[in-house]
């Protein structure tokens, strides 16, 4: 039983730190990072839904990494055509 505890609360942290990274993340320059600072609350949902249903963490963790990398990848390409700096 301590071993759903220890995910829950894992993914919850994760969640609320990677929420502040996210909001921080558009002031760092480098991609890479942004990309890793909107990963990590992905993991985290992924791993608060593990404690009910791995088929739900699985699903989760899959449309969250798809969304973001489409919303990053638009974003990125429209600040290229505007000309403005990475």
């Amino acid at each position: 039983m301590l071993d759903i505890y220890v995910w829950f609360y894992t993914g919850v942290a994760l969640v609320i730190i990677g929420s502040i990274a996210t909001v921080i993340g558009p002031g760092v320059k480098d991609p890479i990072i942004r990309t890793l600072n909107t990963e990590i609350p992905a993991i985290g949902l992924s791993l608060i839904f593990l404690t009910y249903n791995s088929t739900i963490a699985l699903l989760t963790y899959i449309a969250a990494t798809v969304i973001i990398t489409m919303i990053l990848l638009r974003a990125i390409v429209r600040l290229e055509e505007v000309g403005a700096e990475l």
